[in-house]
């Protein structure tokens, strides 16, 4: 049984775009990184949908490039003392609630998701206090405060998985913030979710008659489609997985045409791994297009080499992330039980 609790929060103020910086420029920011990150005894923990040049950045210098669950994982157990997370606002704070000894920065702490900003704490709150017989499972994509609040903590990596568990243990689920992945898993696994009701402004982009004649013009073509998107798309796809497996899909399969329905800063770590292959973005233009996103998340956009530059150098009050205390201990535990499932999976798959 699949419930809804309807919010409007599909419209939201964002960043202005970054201005393009020279060749010269790009080459004295890169310098400059390079030695503060030495300086500071730092690595760039960058997610796939930065831009290209910060995920090629993150990998020449020791970093990570990986999708939020290994984010968290690599930042852990990394020994460098500062981490640069390069990605949005819950990213650092997930990095701040599993490694409170570490200094967390950020290239600015402005870089916000529509599904955080769409699941406010308060509201959250009192919506479960309305439903307390519920296990509470909310997305990475939300804020500390959120995770605080939940019982388990899930990416979309492992979330039909997880949920699968619950319910074989009969539990009822109160799942946030993304609508369409909450659906999704609840179509895959049968378990009777509440969802809350918010979207991820890149995939609910995605338009269904745009696709079906993009499939048309390339009918060998496999198409890849990450859960976030609208139940018609991921009706249209071959494969619907979180980033990390749609990339190793990308690799595996036969087909060398591939239409990609996700943030295109995947393109970068997917063109690596099947370099022979033809990656084409999914539109989000046709009907109803507002092009809000156009397949790229206007947060992600801010983590630009000057803004990596001034995380490194720049006052804490713009780039450091700090959490409460009592906030972080209390959010720690629902993380901590996804990295064991998680880690607990990874030896069942094995």
């Amino acid at each position: 049984m699949s419930k809804l609790l309807d919010i409007n929060a599909n419209f939201y103020p964002f960043p202005p775009k970054p201005v393009l910086l020279t060749a010269e420029e790009k080459v004295t920011l890169v310098d400059s990184i390079r030695n503060q990150l030495l300086v500071r005894n730092a690595v760039i923990v960058a997610h796939y949908y930065t831009d290209p040049e910060i995920q090629a950045l993150a990998e020449r210098t020791g970093g990570c490039v990986a999708d939020s669950l290994e984010m968290a994982r690599f930042g852990s157990h990394y020994p460098a003392t500062t981490l640069l997370v390069a990605g949005v606002r819950f990213m650092g704070e997930t990095a701040k609630i599993l490694s409170p000894e570490k200094t967390v920065l950020m290239p600015t702490l402005e870089a916000e998701c529509s599904l955080d900003l769409g699941c406010p704490h308060e509201a959250f709150s009192a919506f479960c206090d309305a439903h307390p017989e519920r296990t509470v499972v909310v997305y990475a994509n939300t804020s500390a405060a959120v995770k605080a609040r939940a019982d388990w903590v899930v990416t979309s990596s492992i979330a039909v998985e997880l949920i699968d568990y619950l319910d074989s243990l009969g539990k009822k689920i109160i799942w946030a913030p993304d609508r369409h992945l909450g659906r999704y898993v609840q179509q895959k696994t049968g378990a009777d979710i509440l969802c809350w009701q918010s979207a991820c402004i890149v995939h609910d982009e995605f338009k269904t008659q745009a696709l079906q004649k993009m499939k048309e013009l390339y009918p060998e073509a496999a198409v890849l489609v990450h859960p976030e998107s609208p139940q018609a798309i991921v009706e249209l796809a071959d494969v619907v997985g979180s980033t990390s497996q749609l990339i190793q899909a990308a690799k595996t399969m036969p087909h060398k045409t591939i239409i990609i329905a996700t943030d295109r800063g995947i393109f970068y770590k997917m063109q690596q791994v099947c370099p022979d292959k033809i990656l084409l973005a999914a539109p989000t233009a046709g009907e109803g297009a507002t092009c809000r996103s156009c397949a790229h998340c206007p947060w992600m956009a801010m983590n630009n080499l000057k803004a990596l530059a001034q995380g490194l150098t720049g006052s804490s009050i713009h780039h450091q992330v700090q959490i409460d205390e009592v906030v972080r201990k209390r959010a720690i535990v629902p993380l901590n039980r996804m990295l064991s499932f998680a880690a607990d999976l990874k030896l069942q798959r094995c």
